[in-house]
């Protein structure tokens, strides 16, 4: 199979984008160094990541580590 290309964005939509991704990787990177857990998304559930977070909550997929994730500890 082969993967799906991307489509061609519009330099609004493109500078949109870049803005969104630049927010959460400055707001993942002060939970990091806060030490608070994140919520993600693994395309089927929700998981967190972090000493802090609740346990009932910590059952990551098998396919989520924080290093995949850009998350670590």
């Amino acid at each position: 199979m082969s993967e799906p290309s991307k489509p061609t964005l519009s330099p609004d939509t493109q500078a949109m984008l870049d803005c969104l991704q630049l927010a959460v990787n400055k707001t993942l990177e002060r939970k990091r160094r806060l030490g608070q857990y994140v919520v993600l998304w693994d395309g089927n559930a929700p998981f967190v990541i972090g000493d802090d977070a609740p346990e009932h909550l910590k059952q990551a997929p098998t396919n989520a580590t924080p290093s995949s994730s850009g998350r670590t500890g």
